[in-house]
């Protein structure tokens, strides 16, 4: 399916989701190598007053890089990559981004926080597909409308600013009147929740929190290990650190000295333009979906995308048998 799209070049139906302060290169030319797309935030390419782009940086060491392992892999090319743009009047940078996106011809475009026509035009242009992610119908309805290729749908746990509703309802929604490009987002980690996510009407499974705990992953160590202790347990779903709801981990909001079944007072406000928050006790309280639990030591990228096609195939077979 979708074979002459860069949809159609992946080992497994996997899309590895943008983290914020997280997906940098070297995670992305991982991912993309081990045959699943990978992606960072454009906002994640942050540079000082006065210095070129770090975008443009990223996305030429990104595009070189996976070039030559296709040169040298013919019989194994990497998947592509996509960047997420977040759209949101807020962001400043939007704009310039955009044109380097274009130039550098990313073929896979997320857009999130809204959805913008000329966003669309200009991934068109350059040969790229867009997928917007959508936690309802009716924004999934006004994506498809402003020229968006295909959806994602964020469902209730999911890592980051995640939706409310369950899969089961929002992909039978979707499927009653689009029949594109559709990932599922939600506590997916193991790779029986992505033959589950094919089996609810998705195309692809959207990953994110997992990667967290891979050596590739620009997190901490701590991090790390706090995604490997953790369960669903330990998520907390609050607008208090954002403005926007989301899923933290509660042992990193007790950390900084606060208490995650009592969080008092105004809270802090994201700057999209910057990615900060203030204070800057923000570094230190963490995303992360609910899937967690089935993560156990933190391993090379490489090495997880394997365990995930073992499981996928093992799971498929057995309901074949």
């Amino acid at each position: 399916m979708y074979s002459d799209t860069p949809l159609g070049r992946l080992r497994l139906p996997v899309i590895c989701s943008p983290m914020f302060l997280v997906s940098g290169p070297e995670l992305v030319i991982a991912q993309c190598k081990a045959g699943v797309i990978g992606s960072f935030p454009a906002l994640n390419a942050r540079e000082g007053e006065g210095e070129p782009p770090q975008l443009e940086a990223w996305l030429k060491r990104i595009t070189e890089e996976l070039d030559a392992h296709n040169q040298a892999n013919p019989d194994r090319p990497a998947a592509p990559f996509a960047v997420n743009q977040i759209v949101h009047r807020s962001n400043d940078r939007v704009e310039r981004d955009i044109e380097i996106c274009a130039r550098w011809k990313v073929p896979v475009w997320i857009t999130s926080m809204g959805a913008r026509e000329d966003v669309n035009q200009a991934a068109h242009d350059c040969g790229g597909i867009v997928l917007h992610d959508v936690i309802n119908n009716r924004f999934a309805r006004k994506a498809i409308d402003k020229g968006a290729d295909g959806l994602i749908a964020v469902c209730a746990g999911a890592g980051g600013h995640a939706g409310t509703l369950s899969p089961f309802a929002l992909i039978q929604e979707i499927r009653e009147w689009f029949d594109g490009p559709l990932a599922l987002s939600g506590s997916i980690a193991s790779g029986r929740a992505i033959l589950a996510a094919q089996a609810m009407g998705a195309d692809f499974a959207y990953i994110g929190s997992a990667f967290i705990a891979t050596a590739e992953a620009a997190a901490s160590e701590a991090y790390k290990q706090m995604i490997v202790e953790g369960t669903a347990d330990d998520i907390l779903y609050t607008s208090h650190f954002s403005g926007v709801n989301a899923n933290y981990l509660k042992p990193s909001i007790r950390a900084v000295g606060l208490d995650p079944d009592n969080l008092t007072g105004e809270g802090n406000r994201l700057d999209l333009a910057t990615g900060d928050i203030r204070p800057k006790a923000w570094r230190d309280i963490w995303g992360s979906g609910q899937g967690i639990g089935a993560v156990h030591g933190v391993m090379s990228t490489a090495e997880y995308i394997d365990r995930l096609e073992r499981e996928y195939h093992t799971a498929r077979d057995a309901l074949c048998a």
